[in-house]
């Protein structure tokens, strides 16, 4: 069960983080268990701009195309300069970009959700998937620690 009153409270194992055990920076403690932070923020807030989307409570349909490119812009790039070894890892500057990125991936699953052939949902996804498996390639072919 839990820890007696004035105890500290045990901290369990990893729970809905995909890190590793020696990542646990990159997690946050919720109810004595390991989540990670990126994603306890992140997710919520796609769930709150898609359900605000498919209720018709968005920006024009016509800003789509630069927004739902654009918004993610600096969440990616802190992710190429972390990989790289340019920057070091900044929980509060990790969950402000991926609140920054949260709109434009909860308006693309809004459009997604709404018309599962979407090119514009399917192409954004597509060219961030490989610019971000860049960094991670290149970490890995130069042997970045």
């Amino acid at each position: 069960m839990g820890a007696a009153p004035g105890e500290p409270v045990p901290i369990r194992p990893l729970w809905l983080s995909h890190h590793h055990e020696d990542q646990t920076d990159r997690c946050a403690l919720v109810a004595g268990r390991r989540v990670c932070r990126r994603c306890l923020w992140f997710w919520p807030a796609v769930a709150i701009w898609c359900a605000a989307a498919l209720a018709g409570a968005r920006w024009s349909e016509s800003a789509d195309p630069v927004l739902l490119v654009l918004l993610p812009v600096p969440v990616v790039a802190e992710w190429w300069l972390e990989h790289l070894g340019a920057v070091r890892y900044s929980p509060v500057r990790q969950v402000v970009l991926s609140l920054l990125a949260a709109p434009a991936v909860g308006v693309g699953l809004a459009r997604y959700l709404e018309s599962p052939g979407d090119r514009l949902f399917w192409s954004v996804v597509a060219a961030y998937a490989v610019v971000c498996a860049a960094p991670v390639v290149i970490r890995w072919r130069r042997r970045i620690p």
